[in-house]
C-alpha cells in the first residue's frame, strides 16, 4: 500500500525541479492553487494545464508515479463530477425519468474535476514528491518569519508540519503490515456487506491508532532526551539560497499566471 499511495512521500532525484529553492516552489504552489481555484474560462484551464504538464517534465518522474498522487481523491473526484453533472438549466442532452443531462452541466462537471487534478497534480510535483518534508518545514519557517515579531510559534508550526508529513509513509508501511497480521489470524475486512467490511476495519484501526500514539510518545521522549528547546540558536544542515535556477522559474511563473489572466480577454468568446 505504501508503494500505491505516493501522498507525502518524497522521490530523490536530481531534476531542475529538485535543484529549485523550496522557498520559490512553496510559493509557486500558493500562486498556482490561487489561479487554479479562480480560473473558469477554458483559455485559461489550458494555459494551467500546459503548466503542470512542464512542471511532470521539469520534475524527470514517471508519469504513472504522479498519476499515483490522484488515487487517495479518486471518490472526491467521481463525487464533484457526478453533482455538477445533473446541475444546469441549459440544453438538455439527456433526460430518462428523474435523470436529466444538460450541456451546461456536463460542461461544468468536466470543468470541476479537471480543476481538482490539475490541484492536487501542481502541489504534490513541486511540494511533497520534489522537496524533502525536512526543507518544506524550513521554508515555511523563513516565509513566515515576520510573524515572530507578534509572537506566532512559527517554528512550532512548522514543525508539526513536518512531522506531520514525515509520518504519512511510515503510518502507510504499519497499516499494511497490521492488514497482513489480522489477515493471517482470519480477520475478513473485505468481503461481504459495507456495515461488515466497516466493522471489520476496526481490527486494522484500532492497532494503528494504537500505534500512531505509540510513536508520538517515542518520538517526543527523544527529542526531550536530545534536549530539543525549539528554533531558538538552531542550525541547519542545508542553507536555502536563491539561484540563477529560481529567478528564470519565476519568471515563467509570472507569464503564465499574466497569461491565466489575459487571455480569457483576448478570447472572451469562451
Amino acid at each position: 500500500m505504501a508503494q500505491q499511495i505516493v501522498l507525502g512521500q518524497y522521490v530523490p532525484g536530481s531534476s531542475p525541479l529538485h535543484k529549485l529553492d523550496p522557498r520559490t516552489k512553496l510559493i509557486t504552489a500558493i500562486v498556482m492553487m490561487i489561479l487554479i481555484l479562480s480560473s473558469y474560462k477554458v483559455t485559461s484551464l489550458a494555459v494551467l494545464g500546459v503548466f503542470v504538464l512542464t512542471l511532470i517534465w521539469l520534475s524527470k518522474l514517471k508519469f504513472s508515479l504522479i498519476i499515483r498522487t490522484i488515487r487517495p481523491i479518486l471518490i472526491l473526484l467521481i463525487f464533484a463530477f457526478f453533482f455538477n453533472l445533473f446541475s444546469g438549466s441549459g440544453e438538455v442532452l439527456f433526460s430518462v425519468s428523474f435523470i436529466t443531462i444538460r450541456l451546461d452541466g456536463l460542461i461544468n462537471a468536466f470543468i470541476i474535476t479537471f480543476r481538482l487534478i490539475m490541484l492536487v497534480l501542481a502541489t504534490s510535483i513541486l511540494i511533497t514528491l520534489t522537496t524533502t518534508p525536512t526543507l518544506i518545514a524550513d521554508s515555511i519557517e523563513r516565509l513566515l518569519s515576520p510573524l515572530k515579531i507578534v509572537r506566532f510559534p512559527v517554528h512550532e508550526i512548522a514543525m508539526m508540519m513536518s512531522i506531520a508529513l514525515r509520518f504519512v509513509p511510515t503510518l502507510l508501511d504499519e497499516m499494511q503490515k497490521i492488514m497482513k497480521a489480522q489477515s493471517s489470524r482470519g480477520a475478513d475486512y473485505d468481503t461481504g456487506s459495507a456495515l461488515r467490511r466497516a466493522r471489520g476495519f476496526v481490527s486494522i484501526l484500532v492497532p494503528l491508532f494504537v500505534s500512531a500514539f505509540r510513536r508520538a510518545d517515542d518520538l517526543a521522549t527523544a527529542m526531550e532526551s536530545r534536549c530539543y528547546r525549539g528554533g531558538k540558536g538552531r542550525t541547519r544542515l542545508k542553507i536555502m539560497e536563491f539561484s540563477y535556477r529560481d529567478l528564470i522559474f519565476s519568471l515563467f511563473v509570472i507569464v503564465v499566471s499574466t497569461a491565466v489572466y489575459i487571455l480569457p480577454l483576448v478570447f472572451p468568446a469562451d
